[in-house]
């Protein structure tokens, strides 16, 4: 059984919209995305009329609710989108993952105003988005962000740090975000900025920020090693105007508004992960057919079919473990502990069975024609962006040992 004949068993289980909804993302995924990855990552090309086909198929906000317009799908059924995104091109499924990760927080902790003004053209596929945390002062560490955010009346004078927000009329941003995926083509920006960075994440405050805002610009942008046509730039803020009304969230509640929102974009990565995983063991396995060698087929090699065997193992236990993670999502359980087990996971997984897979090939996946080479690559970033896995490694440990410290 191949690892999507194992993504169809498990599938019976699964409700008939989230049948269809994968049945969906498969079609698209194959016939309009894969076609042109390598292409598009040679030339390091981001291609619009992907995420406006995304849209018109309503994959942007399909595990939104439908009072603002989402297509009320479960986080289970999201992830199955994910991985078929990232079996055919990862660099679309984090592309697509980031857009709704500037949307979940709005619609948890948004004003029906919010909603109303910033989300439609989100939803729709006509505004794209991006989450934008990290510095250069703080990566994992995102507590340490530097960004600033004063606070000014409607004369505009600074107002003094103890001044009640409700005084507050504007924000004016200052500081540098960096690696923020779909910058500088999105047209929202979810900003994360501080009142004082000598209060840590208890400074940290959320903003809505759009493209074209005076005093916001773009910086570098970055050449990647892998995910190459989801570009990634730097965000540069000079005293931007933020107006009170597009401050997500109450003051300094940031922190935990930036954190509930990675926890499930750490799901969706997972389960991106999952598919470039799987596309791997895939064309691996076909490969094994294909290539003789000593005047047999591959596949008859047993050291050979042995390595295939444990990549299909490893595939199967990441995405048991990922729809796990989204099932509790689905059931209003905490996630944090989840998410991380399935992102470190499944990234590490994909980092592995991409490089099993390029070896299998030989020489003909060390060429970027095949476009093997490029999974390996696109893995490799998995392992770092959404949290690096030492970071993970951390949460999971914390949260063992708090388990253990109450159990005692």
């Amino acid at each position: 059984m191949t690892a999507s004949s194992t993504a169809d068993a498990s599938a019976a289980a699964l409700t008939a919209e989230a049948r269809l909804l994968r049945a969906t993302a498969r079609e698209f995924a194959q016939r309009e995305v894969a076609p042109t990855a390598i292409e598009r990552d040679e030339e390091e090309r981001f291609d619009r009329s992907i995420f406006a086909r995304m849209g018109e198929l309503g994959l942007t906000a399909a595990p939104l609710p439908e009072t603002v317009g989402g297509g009320g799908f479960s986080y289970l059924g999201w992830t199955l989108v994910m991985e078929e995104l990232g079996a055919a091109d990862m660099a679309s499924a984090v592309m697509l993952s980031v857009h709704l990760l500037g949307q979940f927080p709005v619609v948890t902790y948004g004003t029906e105003e919010q909603q109303e003004r910033w989300l439609p053209a989100m939803v729709a596929g006509e505004a794209l988005g991006a989450f934008c945390l990290t510095e250069p002062s703080g990566g994992s560490d995102a507590a340490a962000l530097r960004t600033r955010a004063r606070r000014f009346d409607a004369d505009g004078r600074e107002l003094e740090p103890d001044a009640p927000p409700d005084r507050v009329a504007e924000y004016r941003l200052s500081g540098t975000k960096i690696w923020i995926s779909n910058a500088p083509e999105a047209e929202r920006y979810l900003v994360f900025a501080t009142l004082d960075p000598a209060l840590g994440p208890k400074g940290i405050t959320a903003f809505l920020v759009e493209k074209g805002t005076p005093g916001f610009r773009f910086g570098a942008h970055e050449k990647k090693m892998g995910i190459r046509s989801c570009p990634a730039a730097e965000l540069i803020f000079e005293d931007a105007v933020v107006p009170a009304a597009n401050r997500l969230g109450e003051e300094a509640r940031g922190y935990r508004i930036a954190l509930s929102s990675l926890a499930e974009g750490r799901i969706s990565i997972a389960a991106g992960c999952v598919g470039v995983a799987r596309s791997a063991l895939e064309q691996a396995a076909a490969y094994l057919h294909q290539r003789k060698a000593f005047g047999a087929p591959l596949a008859e090699l047993q050291g050979l079919r042995f390595t295939l065997a444990e990549m299909a193992r490893d595939v199967a236990a990441a995405r048991a473990l990922t729809h796990e993670a989204a099932r509790a999502k689905d059931r209003g359980e905490p996630i944090g502990e989840l998410s991380s087990l399935a992102k470190w996971t499944a990234s590490d997984t994909a980092m592995k069975v991409a490089t099993d897979a390029v070896q299998l090939f030989g020489g003909t996946g060390y060429s970027r024609e095949t476009g093997v080479e490029r999974l390996m690559r696109d893995a490799k970033g998995a392992q770092i962006y959404e949290g690096t896995n030492q970071i993970h490694r951390e949460i999971v440990a914390n949260a063992v040992l708090e388990r253990a410290k109450q159990g005692a």
